[in-house]
Order: structure tokens, then sequence, then C-alpha cells
């Protein structure tokens, strides 16, 4: 093994469980921590297992440790957090920020993001504006290597039911070859192909802040599976 260590945030989450199980698969990551509120069920002599409490930033810190890349797939839905603004910021913003911040503090240089296609600070939509918020203050980190991934609509089981997603789930895959050119940022694209394009954009580790939509999202796993 080559001694890399990948740090997860959001591990519990629909793309965040199938990005550690690919991790604890791939020969090239000898440690797979993560960061989790709850305790982790998956066992693995890969997997390292931290329970923190995200508010407490000196044991945050603490358990991010050091490592080669730090994944992030945190976040919430108005539903979970029951309509409150402020407790949405707090998970969706404020979790990874401060990770990131005290991430670099203790050495990681790569950061590898789950947005979502159309974020944007300036965004009328709150979730939209917040993600932008997000990807702006992770860039003011000065990471050697940002990938920010932006999926549009998540194909994939998740733990709660979200109807309208599960109507759009039916509905949009036959129309998705119809999603050319610039709208092809708009596909949408299972959870486990996201959790492959982050591994690959985190050992292809080009300096910059890269922003990745379907397209470039598809381009990554190709070389992730060359042939």
């Amino acid at each position: 093994m080559s001694g890399n260590t990948a740090i997860v945030i959001g591990a519990t989450g629909q793309v965040g469980r199938l990005l550690v199980t690919h991790l604890l698969q791939d020969p090239y990551y000898e440690k797979v921590r993560v960061l989790v509120r709850r305790s982790y069920d998956q066992l693995d002599p890969k997997l390292e297992s931290k329970l923190v409490d995200f508010n407490d930033l000196p044991s945050l810190k603490a358990a991010l440790g050091n490592g080669q890349t730090l994944f992030c797939c945190i976040g919430t839905t108005m539903k979970q957090v029951k309509g409150n603004k402020v407790l949405y910021r707090e998970i969706d913003l404020d979790i990874p920020v401060n990770s990131g911040r005290l991430g670099y503090e203790n050495g990681i240089r790569q950061f590898v993001l789950v947005s979502a296609v159309g974020a944007d600070p300036r965004s009328r939509t709150f979730y939209l504006r917040l993600k932008g918020e997000v990807e702006k203050k992770l860039e003011a980190i000065s990471f050697e290597r940002l990938y920010i991934m932006r999926p549009s609509l998540l194909l994939g089981q998740r733990e709660a039911s979200r109807p309208v997603e599960s109507l759009a789930r039916i509905l949009m895959p036959p129309l998705s070859s119809l999603l050319r050119g610039k709208w092809a940022k708009y596909r949408p694209i299972s959870s486990s192909e996201v959790a492959q394009a982050m591994i690959a954009a985190a050992k292809q580790g080009e300096k910059g802040v890269h922003i990745c939509e379907y397209p470039q999202m598809q381009e990554l796993i190709s070389h992730l599976h060359p042939g």
C-alpha cells in the first residue's frame, strides 16, 4: 500500500456511504478515517471511525488528524432540520468550512466537495446560495487542490423518502439523452458515479480549483476505469 489516508465527512449520507465503500476497496488508500456524529456500522481493517461534535472545534481538529485528501459529502434537508435555516447553515456550511480550515491547519492540502449544480452565492434560492457560499469560503482557504462536484439529480437509494425526487428519478433518466451542450450538466447521475469521480479527482490531484459538473465527472470516471 501507498500509505495514503482519506478523511471523510458525511460518511452516512447517500454519496458518503458509497464513497467510503469505494475507498475501502481501493488499494491506493491505506487508511480511511470517517468523522461521524453517530456510531458508524461499517467494519473494515482500513476504517478508522471517530465520533465528533462538529461544534467543538479543538476536538474536530484533533479528529481530522492528517492525511492526503479531505472528502466532504455533508448535507441535510429542510425536512430534517424542520425548516430551521440557521441549523441548515450550521450543517451545510459551518461543518465543511470549519473542517476545511482546521484540516488545512493540520497540513491537508486537497479537498473534494459534493456541492450542487447551479451553486451560486448570489442565487435567490436558499439551497443554491448556501452551496455557493460554501464553495467560495473553501476557495478562500487556498487549498493546493480543490475539487467541487456539482451533481444534478442524484440517482440511488436514500434513507429518507423524498416524493418529488422519487418521481423525478422515474421521469428524468429517459429524458437524459436530450440534455446536451450547455444543458448536459443537468443530467441525473448515480451516487456511486459521484463517489467514483471524487476518488478519481483526488488521484488526479491537479493544482487549482476545479468545478466538476456531469461531463467533467464522467471524464474523471473514465480515467479511473480506462478502457
